[in-house]
């Protein structure tokens, strides 16, 4: 019986924790900080336990780490490097979906030589869209083309029909993580020329995209795209971008929440004696105007803007407590929008995923000199079930863990799901869970 440590029991945990114990020989602990969410994913189940653990408490980590073969840690990506430290330690495999991190890539050889694979971004963002640009990337290269422009974009979004808020989005993942996303610089190739977008102005750089069979939505820089030039072995592509999705407003209101100080961690205010409403008017400086009015001055935006009707529906123009107790704006913020960005039991999500490739082949191939290939994901939840940002996640993982517990992965050392040994397998396994990818290839006249 193969020994399964999953570390979290968030999110996304659900269909990987279902995926695994479908497997006869694989026995599942789930550990998280609540217990009670643990129970609730083992449910009973004969070859699952519920584990309180508190990833900080190291003797406890290292313990259910030594009793498993392979870790899968759903935490927070800044927990991550002390479960691979007992993971290397202990001589156990791991599988995150979080981005890699220096700090684990530094760890590569030590891994190697301990025979082991750290498996990370084998999620869908990162994840699938690794596995969908490979297959397309690979498949280019071994038909003598080359790729001279990639866009890539992914987002999670309610499906329109429950699009049922002024924000345009719920979510469906770590709100603490949408929230610190929102303060990443952003870098980008355009024709040849390095775009670096400073956190401070991440919403204002953002363009319209059109994804079939899912509608227009904004994207903004997604992090740092240029490494992907060697991840993805394209050393000579001349635009290389990769963005996230959002419902249109999203970008122009949230560039404001910045400016307001929603995102501030470095002040804290007492919500024992402050309301929402004191803090932001603490934040814009208010003279005892109104406060609507204050704040439209303070964004030079008018006092009818959508933005403000935002602030005025999440309960930030209020007086009703929250209980916070001392905290930042941002912990104000996130606990305002955790409370009114959610899903209701039967409101179901979408995640779109949309690559777009330039491709050049030299004239000996009997090709088109030049093509457009795009590769489209768009998956919704199932009503009363699992979101879609909960499959998508989970199940590549899931679908990893399998595969190198049962030894058809061989690779070791720091990983990501890049190589067709990997990705092959996990692609075709997807499609037969119903989560496809659809491509699309037109010549371009020269």
């Amino acid at each position: 019986m193969k020994q399964i440590l999953v570390l979290g029991a968030g999110f996304v945990a659900r269909p990987l924790v279902r995926y695994l114990l479908e497997q006869p020989d694989f026995h599942v602990t789930v550990a998280d900080h609540a217990l009670e969410k643990a129970e609730k994913l083992v449910n009973t189940h004969p070859r699952a336990t519920a584990l309180a653990l508190q990833v900080e408490d190291s003797p406890a980590l290292q313990k259910a780490v030594k009793g498993a073969d392979l870790v899968v840690s759903l935490l927070p990506w800044t927990h991550h490097l002390a479960v691979a430290r007992h993971c290397l330690d202990a001589g156990r495999h791991l599988v995150t979906t979080s981005y890699v991190q220096p700090e684990m890539a530094a760890m590569d050889a030590a891994v190697r030589d301990r025979g082991l694979i750290f498996l990370n971004e084998i999620g869908v963002d990162p994840g699938i869209d690794h596995m969908a640009a490979m297959q397309v990337i690979d498949r280019v290269r071994n038909a003598g083309g080359e790729i001279t422009a990639f866009y890539s974009y992914c987002g999670g979004l309610p499906e329109p029909a429950h699009n049922t808020n002024p924000f345009g989005y719920k979510f469906s993942w770590s709100p603490t993580g949408v929230l610190l996303a929102a303060k990443n610089d952003g870098r980008y190739l355009r024709d040849g020329q390095i775009i670096d977008i400073p956190g401070d102005d991440l919403f204002t750089h953002y363009r319209l995209v059109d994804v079939p069979g899912a509608g227009t939505f904004e994207t903004y820089v997604n992090r740092d795209a240029l490494p992907y030039r060697h991840i993805y072995g394209i050393p000579s592509v001349r635009s290389l971008y990769r963005g996230t999705l959002r419902n249109i407003s999203h970008c122009e209101s949230w560039h404001h929440f910045k400016r307001l100080g929603l995102l501030r961690e470095d002040i804290v205010f007492d919500f024992a004696q402050l309301t929402p409403r004191q803090v932001l008017t603490r934040l814009v400086g208010n003279d005892g105007s109104d406060l609507t009015a204050v704040i439209a001055r303070f964004l030079t935006i008018p006092e009818y803007a959508l933005t403000i009707k935002k602030l005025q529906w999440l309960g930030l123009l209020s007086d009703t407590p929250v209980p916070l107790q001392k905290a930042s704006p941002f912990r104000l913020f996130a606990h305002l929008l955790e409370k009114r960005l959610v899903y209701g039991p039967d409101e179901t999500d979408m995640l779109v995923q949309h690559h777009e490739f330039t491709v050049r082949y030299p004239d000996n191939t009997g090709r088109p000199r030049r093509e457009t290939i795009t590769s489209t994901l768009v998956e919704t939840g199932i009503p009363g079930g699992d979101s879609a940002m909960s499959r998508t996640v989970a199940l590549p993982a899931a679908i990893a863990v399998r595969r190198i517990l049962d030894e058809d992965i061989r690779q070791s050392g720091v990983r990501r799901p890049v190589t067709p040994d990997i990705y092959e397998p996990v692609l075709a396994e997807l499609n037969t869970l119903g989560i496809s990818l659809t491509e699309q290839t037109w010549s371009i006249p020269e």
